[in-house]
């Protein structure tokens, strides 16, 4: 989401009829009601709303035909609502609006909170030991989320029972399929081989699904993460997903997104994979993390599946970020870079 675009025709909101449900949907608004779209956002279009007292968020499914499952603004909106009661740093969802008719798609709208995104997981910008306190934020937000009472939270019945790895895998096998424009052969791989190896779950909690260091708002003047966002992919499963998916960025190199192998450290201040298992595992009460490379190959077949759906949706003239062109050109490597840590795994 890094800043706001002109609206393009296709993306365009009406906005008489989006005033006429906020009026009665959301509390305090008050128009006339002006709109940009973010630059980000190519999974679900996203929005800011302003009004002369204050601004909102609003996230959108995207128009035309989606792959099923997918978009699911719906699930997202219960999430937030579930979470910011307990005080978990998410946005305060204002209202969802299921009916297509009012702007063209299901849509809900939450608070714009104010703060810093981080895009790059270096942290050029900031001192070793500002860099240091930022990580531990991000690690202790996700540990966090992972110690919340769903059932308190109304959650309960927010993921189905059962090994979340292995529906995982199977959800994203069907995803990829119902996607796929061309056989990609460690794909076929490992379609084959991570349902026969999916690691035993011991515990439940809710999961965010895409938890990087770009996906949140820190405060303006400290280390501390005033918003999660993006949970499209939430659901509650095990919590070992969404650590090895923020730990993949120790796996990765720098390259100006999250990546961070070979630059942690002291002299950096960006802890080093065994400090941030030290960490989580501290906070979660957690003896120890089981060996990720199993963890890490399903995240990069899961990711594969994602981009691919992305390419997908480009072909379907529905892709509705100017990025997504580079981001499927990533997709062959994508799919080896999940074989070669099946392969560590033992494969």
């Amino acid at each position: 989401m890094s800043g706001t675009i002109p609206v393009a025709e296709k993306d365009r909101l009406d906005l008489d009829r989006l005033s006429e449900w906020m009026r009665g949907h959301v509390d305090g608004f008050e128009g006339p009601l002006d709109y940009a779209k973010f630059a980000g956002g190519q999974s679900n279009p996203t929005y800011r709303l302003d009004t002369p007292a204050r601004s909102y968020v609003l996230r959108r499914k995207p128009f035309g035909p989606i792959l099923p499952s997918a978009h699911a603004v719906e699930r997202e909106y219960r999430v937030i609502a579930g979470l910011h009661p307990t005080g978990f740093p998410v946005p305060r969802p204002y209202g969802l609006c299921e009916d297509p008719d009012v702007i063209g798609a299901p849509f809900y709208v939450m608070e714009m909170v104010r703060g810093r995104t981080i895009w790059d997981g270096s942290m050029p910008d900031l001192t070793p030991p500002e860099r240091t306190a930022h990580y531990h934020a991000i690690v202790d937000t996700l540990a966090a989320l992972h110690n919340t009472d769903y059932i308190a939270a109304g959650l309960g019945d927010y993921g189905k029972p059962g090994n979340y790895f292995a529906r995982q895998v199977e959800r994203w096998t069907k995803q990829y399929r119902a996607a796929e424009t061309e056989r990609l052969e460690p794909v076929e791989r490992l379609i084959e081989w991570l349902p026969r190896t999916v690691p035993e779950q011991t515990r439940t909690s809710i999961v965010h699904g895409d938890y990087r260091v770009d996906n949140m708002i820190f405060a303006l003047e400290e280390p501390r993460v005033v918003a999660v966002l993006d949970w499209e992919l939430s659901t509650l499963g095990d919590p070992l997903a969404d650590f090895a998916y923020l730990m993949m960025s120790w796996v990765t190199q720098p390259e100006g997104r999250s990546g961070v192998m070979g630059i942690t450290g002291p002299e950096t201040g960006i802890p080093t994979l065994d400090e941030m298992v030290a960490r989580y595992c501290a906070a979660t009460g957690r003896d120890g993390v089981p060996d990720l490379n199993w963890y890490f190959s399903y995240s990069l077949f899961r990711l594969t599946g994602i981009v691919q759906g992305i390419k997908k949706r480009i072909q379907l003239g529905t892709a509705s970020s100017a990025q997504a062109e580079r981001t499927v050109a990533r997709l062959d490597q994508l799919a080896q870079s999940a074989w070669d840590f099946a392969v560590k795994a033992g494969a």
